[in-house]
């Protein structure tokens, strides 16, 4: 970097526009790809800069591309570094907000407002190292003030003027003295214009948030009310930026908002909860919970408006993530707020009256309720310590009741399970009753979540209730798929720092239920090895690769079904482990077993999607194994006797598919290591497969399209083939409603790969192709699942010339 610096600076103050514009571009890279590597050189490079902005010989595209330059330089070095040179840069910056060409003022606005940045870093109250702003604020302000009020002035400079002004008074508002109010007057009259009002709220955001503290009282009142109509606009940008922004005045400037300021801002809030925009959901109900801890009495009247949409949205089946965090905080701060007349039990009781009918069905209530409403119980439980002993006796009570509704009594068990994960059961021994009767149920729904809530209360308790699961998985084998199901909660939920102690217990009983003869179990048994193993990979992934050695088939089949679930799609202190023993798992493509090499193809598959530098290198030896696998074998096709018919089964199908999923997965992760022809010897012979086989070849033949069109032409003859054999086979007449809707799916996917290959170019110039494509033509019910896909997958794509088969 010091070399290409010292030759780039000299450049800039030559005559030549293209030699200095190179410049600009590779500085430009410099500064974005490695932040802070110019921090010091700019001694040297900002009189190239200034020179670039104030020499009269200098072309407009030039001064645009300095700005730039210098914009970036600003955003990715630190402060300090410009704060010396001050007085050289802001005289050469402040004639260009002067320039008449709207692009070098807008530019030399962002400039500007980075500017004020550096004069006042965020946070900084006093001057440091010496370096005093009061000089140059006059200045800047009167410049950027004379670009705000302008109304004449292109859209670009209105919205950087905007902006430019209001850094200013977020990080110099204490400067500005009497000229602040009329700052913030303006502010209000572009929030009130339409052109203007997201980059004005935006502004009153950032003004907002300043540790300064500016004043609003002048404008609140007014903006509030403007704020307020903007969440009923369709804009969705302008929605979110609005209540972004009311969150942020709410929070710091509760004070000055008087409870009736905020009713035209609640008014609007109601249709904004709702399933159909979880994000607008999300920042509505973080607004709300801001107004229940800064200003209460604001929500006094939400129970009859907001509140029914709120409790809608956790019984929907689409809440989740950030929207539910967020409405777990709601409820926690409306509870202590003691906003309004609902306290703990009316709260309780809203949360959990649709379960308890025994009307309700399935239909009528999702899984994922269940789990929210459950997460929301214990919210409110930690909220109110005092009521929690009262509600788990509740819980327990409408567990054993076995004439509640089963709706009922799986949510008991769900939020027995989330407060418990909070630590707050208190005795435990009651409750293992519980879960251990629930097992027995009849109910397989009461079964999976008493399973779940033993879990979460073993994540809570963990000397309490992981050796109880642990006895109970030895000692009951009927209930072990159940109880495993736990355990991996505790495995998957639980801190590396509590779970260490156990590790050694958890270990020893996993294998010795690795060779259960239930695939389920020995999946599950997998699971929770992989994941524990991430507790300490240095120790286990070693005695994991030692398990390959020794055992049966089914228990080699657990060990690689368990590095599959140490593979996590971002960066784990397991990776480089993993990367050096990664090729001793995937030898397993050799096993004897073929289950065995299955679940080795299942566990490179999840390699090449999730982490594909850990497979990468070692392509050339897994590769003939995968393709081996691809291929049909006669000895794995039995007939078995079902009454008077034969059925035929291909015990080698489940591997095959494993293979061909594999190869969809290299096409997006590891293209560059294939031979694409060879690769397409395997898509062929796919073609010709089973159902399953032969939509997914179809897809891959799709993409190998749009990858590398050229190689997909040298087999076009070849490929055109089983294409066609699909797209004309009829299904013979009685045979049942499955076989029709089956058919007609490997058509529609079958003529979305010819869509993609109709779209090349030179596929004009193969005889097969074009044949098919006349046949295509001539054919009405061809010609019409053609059209119809052209929107679909690989639609967009017509024919092309010479090809028009519409």
């Amino acid at each position: 970097i010091p070399v290409i610096v010292k030759a780039l600076h000299k450049q800039l103050k030559e005559k030549s526009l293209k030699s200095r514009q190179g410049c600009f571009c590779l500085l430009t890279e410099l500064a974005h790809t490695v932040p802070g590597s110019l921090e010091e050189h700019i001694p040297a490079l900002l009189p190239g800069i200034v020179f670039c902005l104030t020499d009269k010989s200098t072309s407009s595209t030039m001064r645009i591309d300095a700005l730039s330059f210098f914009h970036v330089l600003l955003i990715s070095h630190p402060p300090q570094a410009f704060q010396p040179h001050m007085q050289m840069l802001l005289p050469a910056v402040l004639t260009c907000v002067d320039d008449t060409f709207y692009k070098i003022t807008s530019e030399a606005l962002l400039v500007t407002q980075q500017l004020v940045k550096v004069m006042r870093p965020q946070g900084q109250t006093a001057t440091s190292g010496g370096f005093d702003p009061k000089p140059f604020i006059k200045e800047v302000f009167s410049v950027t003030m004379k670009r705000l009020k302008a109304t004449d002035i292109d859209q670009e400079v209105k919205e950087s003027a905007i902006s430019c002004m209001g850094h200013m008074v977020c990080h110099l508002g204490d400067h500005l003295g009497t000229e602040l109010p009329g700052v913030l007057v303006i502010f209000l009259d572009r929030l009130k214009n339409e052109i203007t009002r997201l980059t004005a709220v935006k502004t009153l955001t950032l003004i907002s948030a300043s540790p300064l503290k500016i004043d609003l009282t002048s404008i609140l009142p007014e903006a509030l009310s403007v704020l307020g109509s903007f969440l009923r606009k369709n804009q969705r940008a302008l929605k979110l930026s609005t209540l972004a922004c009311l969150t942020v005045l709410v929070t710091h400037h509760a004070a000055s908002i008087k409870p009736a300021a905020l009713e035209p801002v609640l008014s609007e809030i109601p249709p904004l909860v709702d399933e159909s925009d979880m994000h607008v959901s999300q920042v509505s109900i973080t607004l709300l919970t801001c107004m229940a801890k800064a200003c209460p009495s604001s929500l006094a009247k939400i129970s009859s408006s907001v509140l029914p949409g709120v409790f809608k949205l956790i019984h929907s089946p689409l809440l989740q993530g950030g929207a539910l965090l967020a409405i777990l905080d709601f409820l926690q701060a409306l509870l202590t707020s003691k906003a309004t007349n609902l306290g703990y039990s009316q709260l309780l009781k809203s949360l959990t009256e649709p379960f308890q009918s025994s009307k309700t069905s399935a239909d009528v209530l999702h899984r994922q309720s269940y789990h929210s409403v459950a997460r929301c119980v214990a919210a409110l439980s930690s909220a109110s310590p005092k009521e929690t002993p009262g509600t788990v006796t509740n819980l327990i009570q409408q567990v054993k009741t076995s004439s509640s509704p089963e709706s009922a009594r799986v949510l008991a068990l769900l939020c027995l399970g989330e407060v418990g994960r909070n630590g707050s059961l208190g005795g435990s021994k009651e409750v293992q009753g519980v879960i251990l009767e629930a097992f027995s149920s009849t109910y397989e729904e009461i079964k999976t979540a008493a399973s779940c809530a033993l879990g979460g209360m073993a994540v809570g308790s963990l000397n309490e209730f992981l050796p109880f699961i642990l006895k109970e998985i030895s000692a009951q084998p009927r209930r072990q798929y159940l109880l495993l199901h736990s355990l991996k909660e505790v495995i998957s939920a639980c801190p590396a720092s509590s779970l260490s102690p156990h590790v050694e217990s958890i270990w020893a009983l996993l294998f010795q239920h690795c060779e259960s003869q239930e695939e389920g179990t020995r999946n599950l048994v997998a699971e929770c090895l992989g994941k524990l193993t991430l507790v300490n990979p240095a120790q286990l992934l070693p005695r994991l690769k030692q398990q390959l050695k020794a055992g049966s088939p089914l228990a080699r089949s657990t060990v690689v079904t368990a590095v599959k679930f140490t593979i996590v799609d971002h960066p784990a202190p397991i990776d480089s482990l993993l990367k050096d023993s990664i090729g001793e798992f995937l030898k397993t493509l050799q096993d004897s077993d073929i289950n065995v090499r299955r679940v080795a193809l299942v566990m490179f598959n999840s390699a090449a999607h999730n982490k594909p530098s850990l497979v990468q290198g070692l392509l050339g030896t897994v590769l003939p194994h995968l393709y081996k696998e691809t291929q049909i074998r006669k000895d794995l096709i039995r007939e078995v006797e079902m009454g008077p018919f034969k059925h035929t089964v291909d015990d080698g199908l489940d591997v095959r598919k494993a293979a061909f999923e594999c190869m969809y997965t290299l096409l997006d992760s590891c293209l560059e290591g294939l031979d694409v022809l060879q690769f397409l010897d395997h898509v062929e012979e796919g073609l010709k497969d089973h159902y399953d086989i032969r939509m997914l070849t179809f897809l891959m033949l799709a993409r190998l399209v749009s990858l590398c069109p050229a190689a997909v032409l040298q087999r076009l003859d070849r490929l055109v083939e089983p294409l066609k054999a699909t797209c004309t086979t009829k299904v013979k007449a009685g045979s049942v409603k499955q076989e029709f809707e089956k058919q007609e799916e490997l058509r529609r996917s079958a003529m979305r790969a010819v869509a993609a290959l109709l779209a090349v170019p030179e596929v004009e110039r193969s005889p097969s192709m074009a044949e098919f494509a006349n046949q295509i033509r001539s054919n009405a019910d061809m010609a019409s699942i053609y059209q119809s896909v052209q929107g679909g997958e690989g639609g967009g794509m017509g024919p092309t010339e010479g090809m028009d088969i519409s």
